[in-house]
């Protein structure tokens, strides 16, 4: 069955704004007392916020209010936001306009699949927005990877099929999401890591544009 939709996680794949939810996280972190590693920063990925809130405060032993765990929810979140907001074209990760532009010039259908709540604004700072044809993300979602919610939202906001639809993730809760969605999951990152996926790529400047030609290509 050949592709007819391209579906695309947003931290790690389009641009690396896991950096910058790394700072903001330590930057808790310190504020309550105890060490937040790069190690330990892996445990969040592809993990909602509120998830994300829960595991540090486990690491550093914590227990919060309810009232606590809001406040520091909001703060984390302006933390970040002051980061991202210093972002612009830089940012996006190699070769990524060159197989957004590929897919634009063939008018498949393009989505934004992310656990962010801050898609649409990251989008914009790059200068990448335009290329959407939808945008899911944590603001249209109930249920976090591997749960496949955002991916199957994303699919018919493009009227495709879910089996018609090709998803790149870079965590292997997004990869396991694809997968449960009946999608191609194409793993963008370590291959060790993300062996559940269908294809593996450690970044976009290996992907060669005649491997996308092919997946939209070919037929049942």
């Amino acid at each position: 069955m050949s592709t007819s939709a391209f579906i695309f996680d947003l931290d790690g794949v389009i641009v690396d704004t896991a950096k910058y939810h790394y700072l903001a996280w330590k930057k808790l972190a310190n504020e309550l007392g105890f060490e937040f590693t790069k190690e330990q920063n892996e445990l969040f990925k592809g993990v909602s916020r509120k998830r994300c809130l829960e595991i540090l405060l486990d690491i550093g032993g914590i227990t919060a209010s309810q009232e606590d765990f809001d406040r520091w929810m909001v703060e984390k979140n302006e933390d970040y936001l002051e980061y991202i907001e210093k972002m612009d074209a830089s940012e996006i990760l190699p070769d990524v306009p060159k197989v957004l532009n590929f897919l634009k010039q063939k008018n498949i259908p393009i989505a934004l699949g992310s656990a962010s709540k801050n898609a649409r604004p990251i989008l914009e700072k790059v200068n990448l927005l335009s290329y959407f044809d939808a945008i899911v993300d944590g603001n249209d979602v109930t249920k976090a990877k591997p749960d496949p919610e955002v991916f199957l939202i994303a699919a018919r906001k493009l009227n495709v099929a879910p089996e018609k639809c090709l998803v790149f993730e870079d965590a292997v809760a997004g990869i396991q999401a694809a997968n449960n969605a009946n999608m191609i999951s194409v793993g963008i990152g370590d291959a060790l890591v993300l062996s559940e996926a269908d294809h593996n790529f450690n970044d976009f400047t290996e992907m060669s544009l005649d491997f996308l030609e092919g997946l939209m290509s070919t037929q049942a």
